[in-house]
């Protein structure tokens, strides 16, 4: 049998600049729902995130000047940059830190994690991507999986366990995933910086207003060292540094591969709050897991082939 010496063997896969600080702002995510998780043991969770995306946001769009970016859109885009600071700064950011507060860092980050599943349909429905067979089938295992982790023990009971939290954190990467479908029009037009820093501005506003009440009733004098440091660590590590990392890396080598990496996240997470705050998953919980990230690559799968 002769084989065309035209056939390659698959290149090997060699480490970049790239690679390395993707593994670094996985890690940065991963510890970071630990980071939060204990933290609002000193903070109330309106009062933590208001500090939190407060100073995130001023050290955004402190980077935006120094980058010599104006603050400028088009009055077509100012709708849009406002739907995008409700939906994925405000909204998201009321559902997740309260889900957090009632569920575990570890499913925290793998329903989080279903964000992609959620921007295939929502693209599917718009009419702006097309879903293949491969990516439905990554769906639908997603969902099961779903269906898994949040039940526990494997008993759905509104009353009881992490169900609350679970549904929260859910309900937060449908809306991160809203924010990235409603962000691609936006992209082709201004950096990601730009897009980024303007609507965190939309988006802290209302959300600190919300917070208020909550902010003046905090005791900040019993705020411990490490509370203040998980804060800062959420402001600058989690959202500053891992969102200019992130799209550094899309800039540079595409969403398909970065998005790998967030598959990523869930172990890093569950691992460290297995470490840090001793929660442990139930068989039933691991199962979910798997079925989760199965059907999460199953779709990037399917969108890699169209």
């Amino acid at each position: 049998m002769i084989v065309s010496r035209s056939l390659k063997r698959p290149r090997a896969f060699t480490w970049t600049s790239t690679d390395l600080l993707m593994v670094a702002v996985i890690l940065i995510w991963g510890i970071n729902f630990s980071v939060v998780k204990l933290a609002l043991r000193d903070f109330s969770p309106l009062a933590f995130n208001a500090v939190r995306f407060g100073l995130a946001t001023a050290v955004m769009v402190a980077i935006l000047v120094l980058r010599g970016e104006s603050f400028r859109l088009a009055r077509r885009d100012l709708l849009p940059i406002v739907f995008l600071g409700l939906s994925g700064h405000t909204l998201y950011q009321l559902v997740f830190i309260f889900g957090l507060a009632e569920t575990i860092p570890a499913n925290s980050a793998l329903l989080m994690a279903t964000s992609p599943i959620f921007v295939a349909i929502y693209g599917r429905v718009l009419g702006i991507e097309r879903t293949n067979r491969l990516m439905w089938a990554g769906i639908a295992l997603s969902f099961a999986g779903i269906l898994l982790v949040i039940g526990g023990d494997g008993e759905l009971s509104l009353g009881g366990g992490t169900l609350r939290g679970d549904l929260l954190i859910l309900a937060a990467a449908m809306l991160w995933a809203a924010y990235t479908t409603a962000s691609m029009p936006l992209l082709t037009r201004y950096s990601p910086v730009k897009v980024t820093a303007l609507s965190m501005v939309v988006g802290t506003i209302p959300f600190v207003v919300i917070s208020t009440p909550a902010l003046l009733r905090q005791d900040w004098h019993a705020t411990t060292v490490g509370g203040w440091g998980g804060l800062l660590y959420s402001a600058v590590f989690a959202v500053v540094v891992g969102y200019v990392i992130w799209y550094t890396s899309v800039q540079r080598v595409g969403n398909a591969r970065t998005a790998v990496y967030s598959n990523l996240i869930p172990v890093v997470a569950g691992v460290i709050g297995w470490l840090a705050l001793g929660d442990r998953l139930t068989p039933l919980q691991l199962v979910g897991a798997a079925v989760v990230l199965a059907g999460i690559m199953l779709t990037r799968r399917g969108r890699m082939r169209q």
